[in-house]
């Protein structure tokens, strides 16, 4: 079926405006099958179902609104750990900043580095993730990005990762446009944490496939924030398999409108999926999570924990959907979505949803909506906490669900007295 005038016209525009990398090696044949995906489904606009709750028009315009620069003069999140250090500058892979990326127990390569080679271990995986992503829900920006990204990481574990991969995206052009595409295969029992944070770019689409094998672990801590002008749409794919285990956390603090899609399948019996966020947002910020986990396989566990904080009028959004394929038999399905709005003029949109055909499963979903508990912030200043405390206090203690899926506690630590530091900046 033929897209309609309004929706053909504005994809070859945003089409039109992207500088086409060269490439001719493994990745030539996924890039031209995913442009063609991309002119198929059109970019995305309001009155497409998943999009009805956030306004995609800044992330298919043309070119990218521009994004103040912010300086948090504050010290970088993860300061402490000890992580493999890839630093991205608006989308290009800075080598100075960086470390060196031969590393203990992974292979680390760059995709501007291999993209015109004839042989990769990679080929089999980019895109391949994305295009089971496609069904039954559209993911154009995804297949725009698969199309035309022109960097990102490509780290097979081979055993335990020594420590973490942390990548770090910095924001120094006001009109940056930037795609980063990572593929990421865990082999069979296999270990490694990867960590995220930065603003990026002014506009940013980035793409992760992670692919988990058999008895392998894969932790995922992301911090988006900073910069509150910029523009995001994420996209993390992930297929688990059996006796594995794929936890993601994400924090988002500032930026004029993030969305965030997951797309986790898991193909394993007696495997784990977990994917959360916490979220503090304030005057206007929109921010979107849309995840969608199938199961695929028997005596396997899924968890969506999003706590979400709003103020100012701010706005956030939860698409949450468990799918439970025939024979996907003793499952255990958990979804919780809920926000705390300090105010009258936020809004919090909420979309859960349970697809099960198989009949022995423990699966539920809920969603709240409500304002600080006036009792709790009463017996709070009754023992001399001043009333800001005592909110901080409050709203960290609404977050706590979602910070405890972090295991590592040093990193959790880190999250939390970044929150802690975001909530004393914006007092009213």
């Amino acid at each position: 079926m033929a897209l309609p005038k309004a929706k053909f016209d504005a994809t070859e525009a945003r089409l039109a405006e992207i500088s086409d990398p060269y490439v001719g090696g493994w990745m030539a044949t996924a890039r031209k099958d995913a442009l063609a995906r991309v002119r198929g489904m059109g970019l995305p606009t309001r009155r497409d179902e998943y999009w009805k709750y956030t306004d995609p028009s800044d992330l298919v315009q043309p070119s990218a609104p521009p994004a103040a620069l912010f300086d948090p003069k504050e010290p970088p999140l993860y300061d402490a750990i000890d992580r493999l250090k890839i630093v991205f500058v608006d989308g290009v892979f800075d080598a100075e900043a960086s470390d060196d990326l031969t590393e203990s127990g992974i292979e680390v390569d760059l995709i501007s580095n291999t993209s015109n080679t004839d042989i990769h271990w990679a080929r089999e995986y980019y895109g391949a993730l994305e295009v089971r992503g496609q069904v039954p829900v559209e993911r154009p920006l995804a297949a725009l990005n698969t199309a035309f990204a022109t960097d990102g990481v490509l780290i097979r574990a081979t055993r335990k990762a020594t420590r973490p991969v942390s990548l770090i995206y910095l924001h120094q052009s006001e009109t940056s446009d930037a795609m980063l595409h990572h593929v990421i295969r865990v082999e069979d029992g296999a270990e490694l944490t990867v960590l995220e944070n930065g603003p990026a770019a002014a506009r940013f689409n980035k793409v992760t496939e992670v692919d988990v094998g058999d008895g392998a672990s894969f932790h995922h801590i992301r911090a988006q924030g900073r910069d509150h002008e910029r523009r995001a749409a994420t996209h993390l794919f992930a297929r688990v398999g059996a006796e594995s285990a794929f936890k993601s956390f994400t924090m988002t603090v500032n930026g004029m409108m993030t969305r965030n899609e997951y797309v986790i399948e898991i193909t394993g019996d007696n495997a784990v999926a977990h994917v959360a966020g916490a979220v503090l947002g304030d005057e206007n910020f929109h921010q979107d999570d849309t995840v969608f986990v199938t199961h695929d396989a028997v005596d396997c566990e899924s968890r969506q924990v999003f706590k979400k904080v709003l103020r100012n009028g701010a706005t956030g959004v939860f698409q949450g959907k468990i799918l439970v394929q025939p024979g996907a038999q003793k499952t255990d399905g958990y979804q919780i979505s809920q926000s705390l709005l300090l105010d009258g003029d936020s809004q919090f949109y909420a979309k859960p949803e349970l697809e099960i055909y198989a009949d022995d499963v423990q699966c539920s979903h809920g969603s709240t909506s409500g304002a600080i508990d006036e009792d709790a912030m009463f017996y709070l200043r009754s023992r001399g906490v001043s009333e800001s405390d005592a909110q901080d206090l409050l709203v960290l203690a609404f977050l706590a669900e979602a910070i405890e899926e972090i295991e590592d506690e040093a990193i959790a630590a880190d999250i939390l007295s970044k929150l802690e530091g975001w909530l004393a900046r914006h007092r009213s």
